[in-house]
């Protein structure tokens, strides 16, 4: 595998919709089963920011053309992307549980997070690349290099200048050098609003969550993600401490869902949500998070039901 350097690019091929890097991406695996003819020149698409490409080989034939294996092959050589994030407390619950499920779907990695790397050992762990800093003081120029995709998973509890501050102004940050440096797309773990009064939803807390989905959503109208998720359970750790959450949210989210054609009409009711929406796996936001960086069509604000179906065709 070799990269293409944007020098080498051919404008004119590049520019037809034949060569796409979507549809080379999906036509040549199917390219190699259509037999051998002559040697074609590669063809080299370019490289733009926030874009990583990687060779891709294979015997390419139109239909119109008859079998003759006393041929020599084509070889066609297109260059298609792949995927790299930036996930922004990479070193917290939900952030390793993103990073673990990209790099088994084969995208590579990099996290920013003040703790820099988990503490623990564990066989992915070594193929996530570690930078310890803090987004208000980042170096994007350096941590952004390639990236086709940033995952934000700020968030805390404190007083309500230090919610608005790591709620709100950090990710509206992170927002801007992204959107600045020219990453296509991304991706924020938002909240459910629970169904809460005005008055409750004006907290510190979820005033930053909606200033954070508003920068996503202006910045990236056609690629910006936003999932909400509830509660949040699975094996949280803590150092070297591990706290089984999933204890709790599994059982709850199978009593909720088996419940769920009785408790509708109690939806409507202030603040129902505290008691009635279901729980959502760590891993189940992980897949939709890698769901959302794979699919150019999954974009806009996602539910904690929308979380899961999107998970399970990632897990598929």
């Amino acid at each position: 595998m070799s990269s293409v350097s944007p020098s080498t690019a051919s404008p004119s091929i590049s520019s037809s919709p034949l060569f796409s890097h979507r549809f080379l991406s999906r036509a040549l695996p199917t390219c190699l089963r259509l037999g051998r003819r002559r040697r074609l020149p590669s063809l080299l698409l370019p490289v733009s920011a926030g874009t990583n490409w990687s060779r891709t080989k294979c015997s390419y034939a139109a239909e119109s053309v008859s079998e003759n294996f006393s041929s020599a092959p084509i070889d066609v050589v297109a260059d298609v992307k792949t995927e790299k994030i930036v996930v922004l407390g990479g070193n917290g619950f939900v952030g390793t549980a993103i990073c673990k499920a990209a790099i088994s779907k084969g995208i590579e990695v990099v996290s920013l997070s003040r703790s820099g790397r988990p503490r623990y050992l564990d066989s992915w762990i070594d193929q996530v690349k570690w930078v310890e800093g803090d987004v208000f003081y980042a170096s994007w120029d350096e941590i952004l290099v390639g990236a086709t995709a940033v995952v934000s998973t700020l968030g805390g509890f404190g007083n309500e200048e230090q919610m608005k501050k790591i709620n709100g102004q950090a990710n509206v940050v992170a927002v801007n050098a992204a959107k600045n440096y020219g990453i296509p797309k991304f991706i924020l773990i938002s909240v459910h609003d629970y169904n809460l009064p005005s008055f409750l939803l004006s907290s510190g807390y979820f005033t930053g969550k909606r200033e954070a989905e508003s920068a996503v959503l202006s910045n990236y109208p056609n690629t910006g993600v936003v999932l909400r998720p509830g509660f949040i359970y699975g094996k949280r750790r803590v150092d070297s401490l591990e706290i089984p959450l999933d204890l709790i949210g599994e059982p709850l989210e199978k009593i909720l869902s088996a419940t769920e054609n009785f408790t509708r009409p109690l939806n409507s009711l202030p603040a129902s949500d505290l008691l009635l929406a279901p729980p959502v796996s760590v891993d189940d936001v992980a897949l939709a998070v890698v769901k959302a960086v794979t699919d150019d069509d999954f974009f806009g604000v996602f539910t904690i039901e929308q979380i899961k179906e999107a998970a399970a065709t990632v897990r598929v």
